[in-house]
């Protein structure tokens, strides 16, 4: 879950995005839209959830394995530059397999 007020901020804009997408895909399946509009919608909610999981996720990495006390001076001692490392290389995994 996004703990800072900012990452909760984003993380509610996003599913408001998603209810607005869901509203619409709603509204489409009621007007009998054709089935490639309704594809073309069902792919877009499908981004936009993944996207959402994808930023939680690599928000719990980072709270889970991360420290942000780690970071003294601006310098990060080795072992912590390389969790840092490798939880950008999961964190850029995740999401290429949630696209």
């Amino acid at each position: 879950m996004p703990h800072s007020p900012e990452d909760k901020k984003r993380a509610i804009a996003r599913l408001r995005r998603i209810r607005g997408q869901a509203e619409a895909l709603e509204r489409s399946v009621a007007e009998g839209a054709a089935c490639g509009a309704l594809l073309q919608q069902l792919a877009a909610m499908r981004g936009a959830v993944n996207g959402l999981m994808a930023e939680v996720l690599e928000g719990h990495l980072r709270e889970s394995f991360g420290h942000a006390d780690c970071n003294l001076g601006g310098v990060l001692e080795p072992e912590h530059a390389r969790i840092h490392a490798a939880l950008d290389d999961a964190a850029a995994l995740v999401r290429s397999y949630l696209r």
